[in-house]
């Protein structure tokens, strides 16, 4: 049985329901081999990240599931995308996720082009109806781009992954989990990518290859 990675999933660090203990312990029983937490920041809260880092560490000490410190950037200017991105590294986020332009939220213009353009990202979440220009630009400097399984974000599915399919970029699917039903299992994941017009040959490569090559890249796994 295939086990699921999780690159987005947040605790009640910033909006989530969950503390980091049982988001883990939620996923391990959904046969989960890692996950991070990516709870939302800007400049106001980036001591979150150092913070979500402490409190892993009994996690993976003493649990079979490796649990990474992230930080997902989120309605921030995209001039400054960069420099937040740097910050929350330094700080000891080992995934750092942007929040792209969906199409049920209002972020700003600019936002998926900053962060693809950004050498501190690994993943541009839910980035809505990216063009192939940003694809591109994310193909080249090694950027996910996610196909997410949260209500709304998920509308534009279709379009990332045949704009990311089509130009080669890397997809990887993640659930940007806030409360205990969101997360899922490996085979809700397949048939997520499915209903996103994957084509079957492609669906192990994006819900294990690509997030498994993030982390190994990282030292991670």
């Amino acid at each position: 049985m295939n086990k699921r990675i999780d690159l987005h999933m947040h605790s009640i660090f910033s909006d989530g329901e969950l503390l980091p203990s049982e988001i883990a312990r939620r996923a391990s029983v959904l046969n989960h081999e890692a996950i991070a937490i990516t709870d939302h920041v800007d400049a106001s809260n980036m001591d979150c990240v150092r913070r979500i880092r402490d409190v892993i560490l009994d996690i993976k000490s003493n649990w079979n599931i490796e649990v990474i410190p992230g930080a997902e950037i989120t309605h921030a200017p995209a001039e400054i995308i960069g420099k937040l991105a740097s910050k929350a590294r330094k700080l000891g986020a080992e995934i750092v996720v942007v929040h792209g332009e969906t199409l049920v939220e209002p972020v700003i213009e600019g936002t998926n082009m900053a962060a693809v353009n950004c050498p501190e990202v690994d993943i541009l979440a839910h980035p809505g109806l990216i063009t192939y220009e940003e694809a591109e630009i994310a193909k080249e400097n090694d950027i996910a781009l996610e196909i997410s399984a949260r209500k709304g974000h998920s509308l534009s599915n279709g379009h990332v992954a045949k704009v990311a399919l089509e130009v080669g970029a890397n997809l990887v699917l993640d659930t940007d989990t806030h409360s205990p039903d969101d997360i899922i299992s490996y085979e809700t994941a397949h048939k997520l990518a499915l209903g996103a017009g994957i084509p079957a040959k492609y669906i192990l490569e994006i819900l294990r290859d690509n997030p498994l090559e993030i982390l190994k890249n990282k030292g991670l796994l």
